[in-house]
């Protein structure tokens, strides 16, 4: 999180059921586990991420 602290204005956890994990980014979804069927590698998240800023 270092990395973005200065780019990151509002964090928000939304609870959900049914093992649902998705990351979001200014309302666009970067990760969807229930699409991908498995859980999201940090890594792989962070690059997601990092393509938004470039």
């Amino acid at each position: 999180m270092e990395e973005f602290e200065h780019d990151i204005s509002d964090l928000v956890l939304i609870p959900s059921r049914g093992g649902v994990f998705e990351v979001t980014v200014d309302a666009q979804l970067i990760y969807s586990k229930k699409k991908s069927g498995r859980h999201a590698e940090f890594e792989e998240v962070l690059k997601e991420i990092r393509k938004l800023r470039d």
